[in-house]
């Protein structure tokens, strides 16, 4: 069965292979992009063939490696509160010299909710061009509908996506067991052509995935692993016990317990504050990984701090006020969201201040 289904993938990716280099060229037409940056669009989707169909045909053994930092960025908006193209390519500009693992795009900070579906694909397709080639980009792909987010995983990965990020579905909570979790998520699996990691972020959607359906979901040969936001060390530890022999990754959903998360054997981490504080964050990652933690412990201390204050204290709207201190383009949120007060923005300059390349 196993064996079935992997040539099923692998059928499906040189079906696509076409289609994928035919949407990246219609795409580049169409938001009249430069010959550099389509250039490096098209190479990047042979590179991301090769690895698709080699992943695919050898089952979890040759997946793509998730290990490192990954920002999940928000999306620059200008005074009328569309994409502001300018403030995207600026801020990729710099978040490209800071030795991330790849970008998040279309995930919670990205304000997915607030999103046209055809702006979150575009989105992942500018990100696509102005990212390097060997920078994994991890769309958030999930919808409320099974159907819809199977769609809109295929048209991400037509976009350029190496994998899709998927969040719960969550409107209709009461109803989202165990067994709803687990058929939504192997018939999404089931139908990508770009591997799968779930994603776990209770804070919104008021549902924390359980240990029990991430275990049952890591045998699936397309789902390779979880983003979990929930923060709960002991449910962490358990999960990456319990999921190694399928070559499971597990990424820490923040900042704040990402040196925890490292210690119990996650691979990266998904953090908001990797916006703002980019190089910090990829600093802690690399401390632990050269064995230094006395100095991981401190930095993690020191970062515990902002990474509170632009997620749970202050939300995206923080986040972006953080940005605009440390130099980037955070720009406005969309509404209902709004910006912080003057005296919220004084708090947080505060904490900010104390890093390099605050303004």
């Amino acid at each position: 069965m196993a064996a079935k289904f992997r040539l099923f993938l692998s059928t499906n990716v040189f079906l696509n292979t076409n289609n994928l280099r035919y949407s990246v060229r219609l795409c580049s037409s169409l938001t009249q992009t430069n010959s550099l940056r389509t250039s490096r669009a098209n190479n990047h989707i042979s590179y991301l063939n090769t690895v698709k169909m080699a992943s695919y045909t050898t089952g979890k053994s040759g997946v793509v490696d998730l290990s490192g930092i990954y920002p999940p960025i928000v999306t620059p908006f200008d005074s009328n509160e569309d994409v502001y193209d300018k403030g995207l390519q600026d801020n990729m500009e710099m978040w490209n010299s800071i030795p991330f693992r790849g970008y998040v795009v279309q995930g919670s900070n990205g304000e997915s909710a607030y999103m046209r579906p055809e702006e979150k694909v575009e989105l992942v397709h500018k990100v696509r061009q102005l990212a390097p080639q060997d920078k994994l980009i991890l769309a958030g792909s999930g919808c409320e509908v099974t159907r819809d987010t199977i769609e809109m995983t295929r048209k991400m990965a037509d976009a350029g996506a190496d994998a899709a990020l998927v969040v719960t579905p969550c409107f209709f909570k009461g109803s989202m067991t165990a067994d709803a979790l687990v058929a939504h998520y192997i018939k999404v699996a089931d139908n990508s052509p770009i591997p799968v990691i779930l994603y776990s972020v209770p804070a919104n959607t008021g549902i924390d995935m359980s240990a029990d359906v991430v275990i049952k979901l890591s045998s699936h040969p397309n789902i390779i692993g979880v983003k979990d936001s929930g923060g709960d060390i002991t449910k962490i530890g358990y999960m990456i016990h319990k999921t190694a022999e399928h070559n499971f990754q597990v990424l820490a959903g923040s900042a704040s317990f990402l040196l925890a998360s490292y210690s119990l054997g996650a691979v990266g981490g998904v953090c908001a504050l990797a916006n703002s504080l980019g190089r910090e964050v990829t600093q802690l990652h690399q401390l632990f990984k050269e064995g230094k933690m006395e100095e991981a412990k401190l930095l993690q201390h020191k970062l515990i701090l902002p990474n509170t204050a632009v997620t749970k204290t202050y939300g995206v709207s923080g986040l972006k006020a953080s940005m605009e201190m440390m130099g980037y383009y955070g720009g406005p949120t969309r509404s209902p969201l709004l910006p912080l007060k003057e005296p919220q923005l004084t708090e947080l300059r505060k904490i900010f201040s104390i890093f390099d390349g605050f303004k």
